[in-house]
């Protein structure tokens, strides 16, 4: 009795132990050429920012006329537009002065109005006394702080102006002030985050939708203007811009589309893409235009293409914003003033200090503005008493969406929801311009690092070259019966959540196939580097997915690519002449991708999963793990469905297990439903991972 249970020990903790032995991880700690594949993402979109900001840099250079300058703000003016808009009609502002405070030398008109309809925004006008006559204004636009124009730090640069005798018009960001979109109703207080995160949970699908956060808050500053020009007090041949970090974005922006404003003086933000790649890298939604970069536009355009009318840089030098990068966009900007014989109206005012406003560009910024705007008085940076929270506060709650019966940034987005009437053939073209995609060539450079037997199979381990300098990891297993059929196998999880011994990918082998497994980028060993950015939301960076936009790539097709770089090797390195794919959650829209654009192919199976793009967009509370799974600016197009519809005669498979969260369920259930209902292709329920197991195992066998 004794030896037959140590025998039945043994055989249950043998597998176990050749486990514990097998190492999955394909890059070993010591080999440095190949460490840092959790960056290699980043860095890819790093150098392929590079190429295209040099290619822009050299045609600056070669501007030496002032027609030549000419020509280039009027491209630059037509390809911002195209980046950013269209911007809708102007349609009436309805204001509202929702109260009146008198301060000793000024008064404060708090204003709501919307800038488009239902789209309400809140506002302070500062009035200073004194004078009769119409006076020079200065919009101030703030920065990343919850409070908005509230701040301590931006109430003493706004009543500072104000007792120098400007009018001032300080309005408060969507998502910031009391135009909060995720928060309690109850206590004010925001549930997703910060500002940066305010922008970017919307911002994400209003990309993937076809607008942008930027065309949002542009029009936001436009209807500003509007709103001044409707007054008496204001002069509208004088008027400024401001703000910074945040406010300095939105001030750049504002001005470069609106040329009633005559002065614009951004604070800490002007810089290059070069230097913010190389340091902070890409910011939140509302600091990325769509394709900007690789529409030919850096920082600088935004106020070159203003030339000759007054333009002012305040700068620090420990900004996050990087100082050298804004020395290199200040030199460019001068250029066409000088052109213009105008060098009188380009100012920069540089400090030593981190990311932060110092009495020193204070100072300069009211002069700038005094010139400028023709206004007297001193520049002094002077002691102001702040306003309270009450004082401030414009709408009866504290919040313009418990105030008033008004829209969301979310809301806005559902505008740009039309049905796709591409057929699915024009839906793959679509998919393939739109995420970027190219199409690998040339030989497959591999590298076996690895290999252990199973029982009735072994386990390869290798590397890959990708689409750029870097190598994917991936498994390889094959049974020891020659095949010449196989699956690329992809998890959003990694390549070894599903290798161990009796696991997903084992089942598979046992039907006869080679299975491959990589850890593309962003997952696995290549997966989840250094870099987060101001938007990071459980772990997933918006930022990186930002960043592709810029460049007019996408993940989807960067993962894509390499997908169909492995099937090329199946194909020439493993004389595979039947591959399959399989796909996992979110991979399922990579899977896609790829299949689509290669015939190589012969099938899918998906489990749970994504399924539409569109349903990202009409979920207010959606999942960001999917958002880098997405192409921006798809919905205009395309959608996934269209890709299952274009390989409904490859036989393709949508699977949904049990082993989703029940919300989780009725959403994948609901897509699933939708897209089977659009593309003719069955969904099938497993309700167990054998089941699961002889669905695929059927499958691989058809």
């Amino acid at each position: 009795m004794k030896n037959s249970v140590l025998v039945w020990i043994f055989l249950v903790a043998f597998p176990l132990v050749l486990q514990a032995q097998e190492d999955l991880n394909v890059i070993q700690p010591q080999w440095v050429n190949f460490t840092d594949g959790q960056n290699a993402l980043y860095k890819h979109l790093t150098k392929q920012a590079f190429t295209l900001l040099d290619k822009r840099e050299q045609e600056i250079k070669e501007i030496t006329t002032l027609e030549g300058w000419k020509e280039r703000q009027a491209w630059t003016e037509k390809t911002l537009m195209e980046v950013v808009g269209p911007f809708p009609e102007k349609t009436p502002l309805n204001p509202t002065i929702t109260r009146t405070i008198q301060k000793e030398g000024y008064s404060l008109e708090h204003v709501v109005f919307e800038s488009q309809p239902s789209f309400f925004v809140t506002a302070t006008l500062f009035i200073p006394e004194g004078s009769s006559g119409k006076k020079p204004a200065i919009i101030y636009c703030s920065g990343h702080t919850l409070e908005g124009y509230r701040s301590a730090t931006y109430q003493h640069v706004i009543l500072n102006l104000v007792k120098k005798g400007f009018i001032v018009l300080a309005f408060d960001p969507v998502g910031q002030g009391e135009r909060l979109e995720y928060f309690n109703p109850q206590t004010n207080e925001p549930t997703i985050g910060g500002p940066t995160k305010q922008h970017s949970y919307p911002g994400a699908q209003a990309f993937i939708a076809g607008s942008s956060q930027a065309r949002y808050m542009i029009w936001d500053g436009i209807r500003a203007v509007d709103y001044l020009l409707t007054r008496p007090e204001v002069d509208p041949k004088r008027i400024g811009i401001t703000g910074r970090s945040g406010g300095g974005t939105q001030s750049s922006y504002i001005a470069a589309f609106d040329d009633r404003i005559y002065a614009a003086a951004p604070e800490n933000y002007i810089t290059t893409f070069k230097r913010l790649w190389l340091t902070h890298g890409p910011q939140d939604a509302e600091q990325n235009f769509y394709r900007g970069i690789s529409a030919g536009l850096d920082q600088p355009d935004l106020m070159m293409v203003r030339a000759p009318k007054p333009g002012m840089m305040i700068i620090t030098t420990r900004d996050i914003f990087n100082i050298e990068g804004a020395r290199e966009a200040a030199a460019q900007i001068q250029r066409p003033y000088e052109s213009y014989g105008s060098t009188e109206n380009f100012e920069v005012s540089e400090d030593d200090a981190a990311h932060a406003s110092t009495p020193k560009n204070r100072e300069a910024m009211y002069a700038f503005f005094q010139k400028h705007l023709n206004l007297s008085g001193s520049s002094k940076d002077e002691i102001v008493d702040s306003l309270s929270k009450e004082e401030l506060q414009v709408t009866p709650t504290g919040q313009v969406l418990t105030s008033y019966k008004g829209k969301r940034v979310f809301d806005m987005n559902q505008r740009y929801l039309n049905p796709i009437n591409n057929t699915p053939s024009k839906q793959i073209e679509a998919s393939n311009a739109l995420s970027g995609y190219i199409v690998p060539e040339g030989d497959v450079e591999s590298m076996m690092t690895g290999r252990f037997q199973r029982d009735g199979y072994v386990v390869e381990k290798y590397l890959i070259k990708g689409e750029g300098d870097y190598w994917i990891p991936y498994l390889l297993m094959k049974p020891n019966t020659p095949t010449q059929s196989a699956i690329i196998y992809l998890n959003p999880e990694g390549k070894g959540t599903d290798a161990l011994v009796g696991g997903d990918m084992e089942s598979l082998v046992r039907s006869g196939t080679m299975v491959l497994a990589p850890d593309l980028l962003n997952t696995g060993e290549m997966g989840r580097g250094g870099f987060t950015g101001d938007s990071s939301f459980e772990g997933n960076s918006y930022n990186i997915w930002f960043g592709s936009i810029l460049i007019g790539r996408s993940v989807v097709g960067i993962q894509a690519g390499d997908t169909n770089r492995l099937v090329n090797y199946l194909q020439s390195k493993q004389g595979a002449k039947s591959i399959k794919g399989v796909a996992k959650g979110n991979m399922g829209s990579v899977l896609l991708h790829a299949a689509a654009f290669n015939p190589a192919i012969s099938s899918v199976a998906l489990i749970d999963p994504l399924m539409s793009f569109e349903e990202i967009v009409r979920n207010p509370q959606y999942d960001p793990a999917a958002i880098e799974y997405t192409v921006a600016g798809a919905l205009s197009e395309y959608d996934l469905p269209g890709l299952v519809e274009a390989l409904s005669d490859r036989n393709p498979l949508l699977l949904q297990t049990q082993e989703t969260s029940t919300s989780e369920t009725s959403l994948l259930q609901e897509q699933l439903r939708n897209t089977s209902t659009k593309s003719g292709v069955p969904t099938q329920s497993v309700r167990t991972k054998e089941e699961l197991r002889e669905v695929l195992g059927r499958w691989v066998r058809e």
